[in-house]
């Protein structure tokens, strides 16, 4: 059986772009395309994951709203990494985010590529 792909999503963008929806889209999409998907969130990127924050938005008429999104995502089986760097500047802790949530730093998203996963960033 052929390993799968993996792929690794940086998102860097945070409730007032539109890129983010795209993001989630597309991780979404390769998981249901059988890839293995790490979304490994920066800056106000990781506004996205924390408790609450997600339920009201709605960025892309066309798009599911982004709670679906990033809940669907864990629910597939997406990996979500939070910038420990990114959460200490912001006052957050693990506590803060929402379950499945895991706080590894760029250490740990580099073992992914090293393991052979495309990059794509937001």
């Amino acid at each position: 059986m052929a390993e799968k792909q993996k792929l690794v999503i940086v998102l860097t963008r945070g409730m007032d772009d539109e890129r983010s929806s795209v993001a989630w889209s597309i991780a979404n999409a390769s998981l249901a395309c059988d890839f293995e998907v790490t979304m490994f969130l920066t800056s106000s990127g990781l506004d996205w994951v924390r408790k609450g924050a997600a339920d009201r938005a709605h960025l892309n008429p066309f798009d599911p709203p982004m709670k679906d999104l990033i809940h669907g995502f864990l629910e597939q089986g997406g990996v979500v990494m939070a910038c420990p760097p990114c959460a200490q500047v912001r006052g957050y802790s693990e506590e803060s985010f929402i379950d499945g949530v895991v706080v590894a730093g760029a250490p740990a998203m580099l073992e992914k590529i090293k393991a052979g996963a495309s990059t794509l960033c937001f």
